[in-house]
């Protein structure tokens, strides 16, 4: 059986409108580092808080609370360039039912097939998008509807290899060229707000949807409702929805609350 990759349910929140606001798909983030959840500040190495030595609960937990998607990142692959967390995701995809989308340090095939192989949904590509067009174009051909692209931006420049490094590229021919490869998603992340606090900026979430043609999660620091209804006020019908992180590990935000009010 062929995998879907716009199901029913994301297609209707992608493309409707309900009477004057559009919905968003609310999922919470699982950033892995050495086995343990973890949390870092604007993406650096070493500022990482520990919130749970058990990934697998912690998914369970925000599952129970009504998530369907579950975002996880592996940031020693995305700091070492190969993953270094496999067995904490493996006991995430099954030890739940929502569905998982997984990046961090994916940078061959073999890596995309193996997170595949043990019920990963979608495998989201970072640097090597940027830096292997090649890698890209072959695993979306081979894995169409599966592959999204991870576009951190640091100080409006597109950031590569776990954030320390930015390049000077044209973000709008990018994303006309990830469109046509076969990228289904971008999971866009304003690195300069990740894990502060600091809220949303909603003028840059305006601009990168405005110049992307395929549909768009965002997030970078989303610190409470009120965040939400600012991305939800652009408007654009290409925004899917909103990663939460460290506002939940926190309390700022209550999942089951994010989830009923724009989900």
């Amino acid at each position: 059986m062929s995998y879907n990759p716009f199901p029913a349910c994301v297609l209707f929140l992608w493309f409707s409108v309900n009477s004057e606001v559009l919905k968003l798909l609310i999922i919470p983030a699982i950033d892995l580092k050495d086995g343990n959840c973890v949390r870092l500040l604007r993406g650096e190495e070493g500022t990482e808080t520990v919130f749970s030595h058990s990934p697998s609960d912690t998914a369970k937990k925000w599952e129970s609370k009504g998530a369907k998607w579950i975002h996880v990142v592996d940031l020693d692959g995305a700091f070492k360039g190969n993953p270094g967390n496999f067995e904490a995701v493996r006991q995430i995809v099954s030890g739940i039912s929502s569905n998982v989308q997984v990046g961090g340090g994916i940078r061959n095939t073999a890596t995309v097939e193996r997170y595949l192989e043990i019920g990963i949904k979608r495998v989201i590509i970072g640097t090597s998008a940027f830096t292997d067009r090649e890698f890209l174009e072959d695993i979306c051909r081979r894995f169409p509807g599966r592959i999204a692209v991870g576009v951190d931006t640091k100080g409006g420049k597109i950031a590569l290899y776990g954030w320390k490094e930015t390049i000077d590229a044209s973000v709008e021919r990018t994303m006309l060229e990830f469109r046509d490869i076969g990228v289904s998603f971008v999971i866009h992340t304003n690195v300069d707000r990740d894990g502060t606090m600091e809220g949303t900026e909603t003028a840059s979430v305006r601009d990168f949807l405005s110049i992307c043609p395929l549909p768009v999660i965002v997030s970078g620091g989303i610190a409470s409702l009120a965040d939400l209804e600012k991305i939800q006020s652009v408007g654009e019908t290409n925004l899917l929805g909103a990663i939460l992180g460290k506002s939940l590990y926190s309390g700022s935000i209550d999942l089951e609350d994010a989830i009923r009010r724009f989900q």
